[in-house]
């Protein structure tokens, strides 16, 4: 009896506050909307100061309810940083797999979360933007070249383009990156927003990978740690919002200062 009541017994919810974190453009907001919306957008807007969407996952026997922070890249937003992975118990810090800065500047942001975020924080480090290095895409490119040997004088254009944007794709090594995420003890993936390649695998392992002790019980839409807090005018929504950092008036300087 004991068994059947406890096998109908609903699964305990836990919510767990998560920042992404990463360089402007590589794919931070596109990885949040495949995990929430499964949607992938080509063009998207810019995220000013931070958004604040919700999603579950279901683990065999926990609910995760993640309250996810999505911050914007560009430098002068970096100073606020700090307000989003305040109590943050996991966070998602991104590089572009085809831009080899955006490597150095996520390890800055690994340095810092392990100097001033909350102890016992589950990093994981991604690779986005597989799609554009995939073994498809290079097999593509190899045939691609043959080609363009063949018809060098009539294509040289069309050989550049297809060559950078193929065959020397990727600019970051998997072994580099993942060395690195071993030696700091982070979890590692690489991923693909557009394809949705380890998207929810990613968020599956940061749930399994949080310790029990430090997950709640699900928190009231004003309790969240950071909250959906209105810092200027903006309005949030439990699944999607904005939070405007710059007033009524606006964002600074327009709609520049993707981190997409």
């Amino acid at each position: 009896m004991a068994d059947t009541a406890g096998g109908n017994a609903p699964k305990p919810s836990s919510s767990v506050k998560l920042v992404l974190l990463g360089e402007a453009a590589v794919g931070k907001s596109s990885l949040v909307m495949r995990f929430v919306n499964n949607d992938f957008q080509e063009n998207k807007e810019p995220t000013i100061g931070a958004a604040f969407l919700t999603q579950r996952t279901q683990l065999p026997h926990r609910t995760i309810k993640f309250e996810i922070w999505d911050t914007a890249g560009q430098e002068r937003f970096a100073s606020l940083a700090p307000m989003y992975y305040r109590n943050a118990q996991a966070a998602l810090v991104v590089y572009d797999l085809t831009k080899a800065s955006s490597l150095t500047k996520a390890q800055h942001w690994v340095a810092e979360l392990q100097r001033q975020a909350s102890p016992g924080i589950v990093i994981a480090l991604v690779g986005n933007k597989f799609d554009l290095v995939s073994p498809e895409g290079s097999a593509a490119a190899g045939g691609a070249s043959l080609d363009d040997e063949s018809e060098e004088g009539n294509n040289d254009a069309n050989a550049e383009d297809e060559d950078a944007e193929d065959s020397d794709a990727r600019k970051i090594p998997t072994a580099k990156a993942a060395a690195y995420a071993a030696e700091e003890s982070l979890l590692f993936y690489e991923t693909s927003a557009k394809t949705g390649m380890n998207v929810q695998e990613v968020f599956t392992a940061i749930a399994n990978a949080i310790p029990e002790a430090s997950l709640k019980g699900p928190r009231g839409s004003g309790g969240a740690v950071g909250g959906s807090t209105n810092l200027g005018g903006g309005q949030n929504t439990e699944n999607s919002g904005r939070v405007n950092l710059t007033g009524a008036s606006g964002a600074i300087g327009g709609k520049d200062g993707c981190a997409c």
